[in-house]
């Protein structure tokens, strides 16, 4: 079976299902990641759209991590982020433009949106 197809979806699917190894900053971009998982996934069954008060700064915090990885990868060579090194490098491009951390900004950027819009409705 091709590891593409064992992909669940995600940040599951580029680590287990393609087996790319996450650097230091695409780690803290899944910390900010799945709190917002669980953060809106209570907000949605409480249904509180007041929940941009505390997503909107992870949403921006990721999103602003993502767009320090996405200039790394565009650094001259010989960039790291961390001890080890390793995030200057594009480990997986989405229709052979986007990478992983372009991915996750525009994540990060929907998110924000899509809370904000919730919040805005419900006034």
């Amino acid at each position: 079976m091709d590891s593409r197809n064992r992909c669940p979806g995600g940040n599951v699917c580029f680590s287990e299902g393609l087996g790319l190894v996450p650097c230091e900053l695409w780690w803290v971009q899944r910390i900010f990641a799945y709190s917002l998982i669980v953060l809106i996934g209570i907000a949605a069954l409480d249904d509180r759209p007041t929940v941009i008060k505390t997503a909107g700064p992870l949403a921006i915090g990721g999103a602003l991590v993502a767009s320090y990885h996405s200039y790394i990868q565009l650094a001259p060579p010989g960039g790291t982020c961390g001890i080890s090194g390793g995030c200057s490098s594009v480990q997986y491009q989405f229709a052979s433009v986007l990478a992983i951390p372009n991915l996750a900004v525009i994540a990060f950027v929907l998110v924000e949106m899509l809370t904000a819009g919730a919040y805005w409705n419900s006034e």
